[in-house]
């Protein structure tokens, strides 16, 4: 399929949507996708191409934080245009070079069957070597629930690496907001007061959270981070 087809023809994949199913092999072997997901929370990410520099450094950081994506009942999983042969001498390199050992699955998408499902492709193009014009993914972030909705999505640039700090934040505010209904307010970190949510009501939140709502504003009102105050009560 051609460049300009490709990018008319693929999808758009939009916060919540059902994220699309699908069967791909990846550097783990063969898997489906919504069977994969199973009681999970899933950061799916794609990027340009393997042997490239800033992937380098992203699979790597991913690979580091394993333990803090096991703490979070997630599982993360990659995507590029390369097929499997690439990937697994690409994850040599990693391992070497990072100093870690990849052990998530990477989507072999040579034909962009995937990421034309999901919308990662852009204009931009390889500019040079055997690929020269042909369409590259963006490092496009979806976060995707045990429910198989897509919950939030990021897009950088080939150019720029993505910040994990950030994902793992905006993950553990998804992960908050789900188990104790709540949002959270400008540059929200664990451990910091949240926000009512605005159709719960005051009668509702008092009970909700045993009196602890300092209100502000008809609408802005305020509570401690629930997950701390439960780890008061247990202790």
């Amino acid at each position: 399929m051609k460049t300009k087809e490709q990018l008319t023809k693929q999808g758009y994949v939009r916060l919540g949507d059902t994220a699309p199913d699908f069967s791909c092999e990846t550097s783990s072997g063969p898997i489906k996708f919504h069977e994969y997901i199973g009681d999970s929370w899933v950061v799916l990410f794609s990027h340009p191409a393997d042997f490239t520099p800033i992937c380098t450094t992203e699979f790597g950081e991913t690979a580091k934080l394993k333990s803090e994506w096991e703490k979070r009942n997630t599982k993360v999983i990659g995507l590029s245009v390369d097929g499997l042969e690439d990937h697994e001498r690409w994850i040599a390199d990693i391992n070497e070079v990072c100093n870690t050992t990849v052990e998530f699955p990477i989507i072999a998408d040579s034909d962009r069957r995937i990421a034309m499902l999901f919308g990662m492709l852009d204009s931009t193009t390889f500019r040079h070597g055997e690929r020269k014009g042909e369409t590259m993914t963006v490092r496009s972030v979806f976060i995707i629930s045990p429910k198989k909705r897509v919950e939030l999505i990021f897009s950088y640039p080939a150019h720029i690496g993505r910040n994990f700090k950030e994902i793992i934040r905006t993950l553990d505010a998804l992960q908050l907001s789900f188990k104790y209904r709540v949002a959270t307010p400008v540059n929200w970190m664990p451990g910091d007061d949240t926000v009512v949510l605005p159709f719960i009501t005051d009668d509702e939140a008092d009970k909700l959270f045993d009196g602890d709502v300092r209100k502000e504003l008809s609408y802005l009102r305020w509570v401690r981070d629930p997950s701390t105050r439960v780890l008061v009560k247990e202790n």
